[in-house]
C-alpha cells in the first residue's frame, strides 16, 4: 500500500495552499496614568463614559488681579471694604480728618502687627506700616503749620494707607451695608479681568461656567437634600454638616484625601476662616469637625432666603451643587490646588456623597503644585504675588506656557529668572530649528527632488524620529509628564540640528521631507500648506533683496568698496531687523532669509551689542592693565639700588648703614 503524507504547503489533494499566518505579539501600548490624590499614586485613567471625560476645576475667587498662582469671605470682604472706602473719598474729608482717622485706624493695626506671628505676614505689615509712615509725615506738618494741605500729599496718604483704613472702617461701619449688588460688583469686573488674562494666556475657555451667585436656589436645594438624608442639621440659623453621622455610616468614609488632618484645628481655621473656630461658632456645632453649608448672614453680608432665615452659601457647598447640577452623581476628574485638599476637597467629598448617598462623587482627584516668587510663596494676603499682566509684559504667553511645561503640574513651580530664562532659552532653540527647516524647505527643487535617496544617516535620524515620537507619548502617558516630552523633543532637535549641520558642511543639501514630518511632529506652524500665509507672500520679494544684495556684496569685494559692503551690513544688521527679517550670511551657500519676530530680532541685536561691549571693555581693561604693569616695571628701573630694598619691608625687618638687609 501506498501512501502519501501531504505537505505543509499543499492540501490533501495536492494543491500548493497558503502557508500558516501568526500575528505578531507587538509591544504593550502605554496606557494614560495619572496621579490621584485619593489613592496618593498613579492610577491608570479609565473615564466612566467611554471617550467622554467629565471634569470640574475649581474656578478663582475673583476679588483682585489674577495672579501667577491662583474664599468666598474674601470677596465679601474685599467689596465692603472697597464700598467703604470709595464712600469715604467721595465726602472729601480735609486734611486733618484723613490725618486723625489714619492715626485712628493705626493703633488696632499696630496692635495687630505686635500680635502677629508668622513672619511672612509680620513683614508683609511691617512695610504696609513702614509706607505709611512715610506718607504722614508731610501731611503732619502741614497741618501743623495750619497750611491747607498738598492736595497730591491726601492721596499719597490715602492710598498708602488704603488697607489699614479701609480695616478700620469696615470695623466702624461694615454692618450697615446690606445692599446685595454692592457685593457683586467687585467680582464681575475681576471676572472679567480673569478672563482678558486667560485669553492671554491662549488658555482655552470651559464648556460651562457656573458662578456661585446663580446658584442660590440649587445649593439651597442641595442642602435641603443632604439635611433629608440625615447628615445635616439647623443651628441657630445655619446648617451645618454632621461629620461623626456621616463617617459612621458604613458606605461613607469622612477625610478621604487628608484622613490624617481630621481634628487639626490650625488646618480647619487656615481653610475655614477665623469664623469657623470662633467661640459662637463652635457653640452652634455637635462637633468642632463639623462645618457650615448653610450659613446665617450677619450684618454687613450679602443674604438670600432659605428654609432657616436669611443667610449665604457655605464655602464648599458652593462646589458641589454647581459641579453636581452639571456632572450629576459622578465625575471622572476634580481639580485643584495642592492647598485646597484640606479641608475644602475632603468637605465637598463628603456632602456631595451624602446628597447622592454614594462613595464615587469623584473618581480621580489632581492636585496642582504651588507656585512661588523667587522661592517664596505666593499669597494674595501677603501681597507677594505676581498678576498675570505683570508677567505678561515681561514674557510672551508661549514662554509663560513653557516655564510651567518643563515642571511636573502637581510639584512646586518657582517662577524666577532662572526659571523664566530656561523657557526662553527653550524657545529660542526650537524656534531656530523651525527657521532653519523653513529656509531648506524654500529652497528651489523640482517635485522629484522632494523625495532624495535615504543614505545611513537619514536612516539613523529617521530611527531616532520615531523613537523620540513613542519616547514623548510615554512621558504624556506618565502622568502628563510634559517635562520628559520637552526633553525628548530637545534631544531630537538636537540630532537634526547635527544632521543639517554636518549636510551644510559637505556641501549637500538635507532631506527636505524627512526635515519636514520632523518639524511637523513638534508644532502645528504652517509649513507651506497654506499658500496664503504672510511668509508665502513676502519670502519671494525678500529672496530677491538678498540675492541682488549678494551680488553687490560680490562686485565690492572684487572691486574693494568698503562703502558698499559696510551698506550691505547695514541692511542686514539694522534695516531688516526693524522689519522683522534676518539675513544669516554663510560662507559658499546662499544667504538663509528668515521671517523672526521683530521683538526678538531687537533684542538680539541688543544683547549682541552689549555683548560686543563688554568685549571691547575687557580689552581696553586688559590693555591699560599691561600697560599700567609696564609702566610700573619702568618706575622699578628708575630706583637707585641702594633704596631698592628699603621698599620690601615685607621681606626685610631692619638694614645696616650700607643697606645690607637681615631678615
Amino acid at each position: 500500500m501506498i501512501t502519501s503524507q501531504v505537505c505543509s504547503g499543499q492540501d490533501r489533494n495536492g494543491k500548493r495552499v497558503q502557508p500558516p499566518w501568526s500575528p505578531p505579539e507587538g509591544t504593550d501600548v502605554s496606557k494614560l496614568c495619572l496621579y490621584n490624590s485619593l489613592t496618593r499614586t498613579k492610577e491608570v485613567f479609565v473615564p466612566q463614559k467611554g471617550n467622554r471625560v467629565l471634569w470640574y476645576c475649581c474656578g478663582p475667587t475673583v476679588y483682585d488681579a489674577s495672579h501667577m498662582g491662583h474664599c468666598a469671605p474674601a470677596i465679601i470682604k474685599r467689596a465692603r471694604q472697597n464700598y467703604l472706602l470709595e464712600q469715604y473719598g467721595e465726602k472729601k474729608p480735609s486734611p486733618s480728618q484723613i490725618l486723625q482717622d489714619v492715626l485712628t485706624a493705626r493703633t488696632p493695626f499696630k496692635a495687630k502687627l505686635a500680635e502677629t506671628t508668622d513672619p511672612d505676614k509680620k513683614q508683609m505689615l511691617e512695610r504696609l506700616d513702614a509706607a505709611v509712615d512715610a506718607a504722614l509725615g508731610p501731611l503732619q506738618v502741614a497741618v501743623q503749620s495750619s497750611a491747607a494741605g498738598d492736595t497730591l500729599q491726601n492721596q499719597v496718604l490715602l492710598e498708602e494707607a488704603k488697607d489699614l483704613l479701609s480695616d478700620w472702617l469696615d470695623s466702624q461701619f461694615g454692618s450697615q451695608v446690606t445692599e446685595n449688588s454692592i457685593f457683586s460688583l467687585l467680582p464681575k469686573y475681576w471676572e472679567g479681568e480673569y478672563h482678558k488674562d486667560m485669553e492671554a494666556l491662549n488658555v482655552l475657555p470651559p464648556d460651562v461656567l457656573t458662578r456661585v451667585s446663580e446658584y442660590v436656589p440649587e445649593i439651597v436645594e442641595f442642602v435641603k437634600g443632604i439635611v433629608d438624608n440625615g447628615y445635616g442639621y439647623e443651628s441657630n440659623g445655619s446648617v451645618y454638616f454632621d461629620t461623626a453621622k456621616f463617617d459612621s455610616c458604613p458606605a461613607h468614609s469622612y477625610a478621604k484625601l487628608v484622613p490624617e488632618a481630621v481634628g487639626d484645628q490650625k488646618a480647619l481655621q487656615e481653610g475655614e476662616g477665623d469664623l469657623s473656630i470662633s467661640a459662637d461658632r463652635l457653640s452652634e456645632k455637635r462637633s468642632q469637625n463639623d462645618f457650615a453649608l448653610w450659613k446665617a448672614s450677619k450684618p454687613g453680608e450679602p443674604s438670600w432666603d432659605s428654609p432657616w432665615g436669611k443667610g449665604r452659601p457655605g464655602w464648599h457647598i458652593e462646589c458641589s451643587a454647581m459641579a453636581g447640577s452639571i456632572l450629576g452623581e459622578s465625575m471622572d476628574i476634580h481639580g485643584g490646588g495642592f492647598d485646597l485638599r484640606f479641608p475644602h476637597h475632603d468637605n465637598e467629598l463628603a456632602q456631595s456623597e451624602a446628597y447622592f448617598e454614594n462613595d464615587h462623587w469623584v473618581r480621580y482627584f489632581l492636585h496642582a503644585g504651588h507656585l512661588t516668587i523667587a522661592g517664596c510663596k505666593m499669597s494674595k494676603s501677603l501681597k507677594n504675588f505676581i498678576t498675570i499682566k505683570d508677567a505678561l509684559a515681561k514674557h510672551t504667553a508661549r514662554q509663560l506656557r513653557l516655564a510651567f511645561l518643563m515642571h511636573s503640574w502637581k510639584d512646586t513651580l518657582d517662577y524666577s529668572n532662572n526659571t523664566m530664562e530656561s523657557a526662553i532659552q527653550f524657545e529660542r532653540f526650537i524656534n531656530e530649528f523651525f527657521l532653519n527647516v523653513k529656509d531648506i524647505l524654500r529652497s528651489p527643487t523640482d517635485i522629484t527632488g522632494q523625495f532624495e535617496k535615504w543614505e545611513a544617516e537619514e536612516i539613523e535620524l529617521n530611527k531616532s524620529f520615531y523613537e523620540k515620537k513613542t519616547s514623548v507619548h510615554e512621558a504624556l502617558c506618565d502622568n502628563i509628564d510634559t517635562r520628559s516630552a520637552l526633553e525628548e523633543m530637545r534631544a531630537l532637535v538636537g540630532q537634526s540640528n547635527t544632521y543639517m549641520a554636518a549636510r551644510r558642511s559637505a556641501k549637500l543639501l538635507p532631506n527636505r521631507m524627512l526635515l519636514q514630518s520632523i518639524a511637523l511632529s513638534n508644532t502645528a506652524l504652517d509649513f507651506g500648506h497654506n499658500r496664503y500665509t504672510l511668509e508665502s507672500t513676502v519670502i519671494p520679494y525678500l529672496s530677491v533683496l538678498s540675492d541682488f544684495r549678494e551680488d553687490v556684496r560680490k562686485i565690492a569685494r572684487e572691486e574693494k568698496v568698503t562703502e558698499l559692503l559696510r551698506l550691505c551690513d547695514e541692511l542686514r544688521d539694522n534695516t531688516l531687523p526693524e522689519l522683522g527679517v534676518r539675513l544669516e550670511d554663510r560662507d559658499g551657500l546662499p544667504t538663509s532669509v528668515k521671517l523672526v519676530d521683530k521683538e526678538t530680532l531687537l533684542k538680539e541685536r541688543e544683547e549682541k551689542k552689549k555683548m560686543e561691549d563688554e568685549k571691547k571693555k575687557k580689552k581696553e581693561e586688559a590693555a591699560k592693565k599691561k600697560q599700567e604693569q609696564e609702566m610700573a616695571k619702568l618706575a622699578k628701573m628708575k630706583v637707585k639700588p641702594i633704596e631698592m630694598f628699603r621698599s620690601e619691608t615685607d621681606k626685610y625687618s631692619n638694614f645696616d648703614e650700607t643697606v645690607m638687609q637681615t631678615i
